[in-house]
């Protein structure tokens, strides 16, 4: 069960390095719209799974099956797409 909350968690984590990644290149004329958009993807993926996981398991916090990553996955999703949001509007005033 807590496999499910972890790769929620990984892909949220993969989110906020694409984005916070595509943040620093668009500060060079424009570019990592591609970053922002891979990474927003990645993030709404993350969060996804992990309410797909919350939905899903029984029992509370501390039991052992992954409710509280599966929250903290869906804390780093939203953060890897606010950084994504922040590549785009950057990427956009520039280019």
């Amino acid at each position: 069960m807590r496999l499910r909350a972890l790769v929620a968690g990984v892909v949220g984590l993969a989110s906020v390095v694409i984005g916070g990644l595509s943040l620093v290149r668009s500060r060079r004329a424009g570019y990592g719209r591609a970053g922002a958009i891979v990474g927003g993807v990645a993030g709404l993926i993350g969060i996804l799974l992990a309410v797909l996981h919350l939905l899903n398991s029984s029992g509370g916090f501390g039991t052992g099956n992954g409710r509280a990553g599966a929250i903290v996955a869906i804390l780093v999703g939203l953060a890897g797409i606010i950084l994504a949001g922040l590549t785009w509007v950057r990427s956009r005033r520039n280019g």
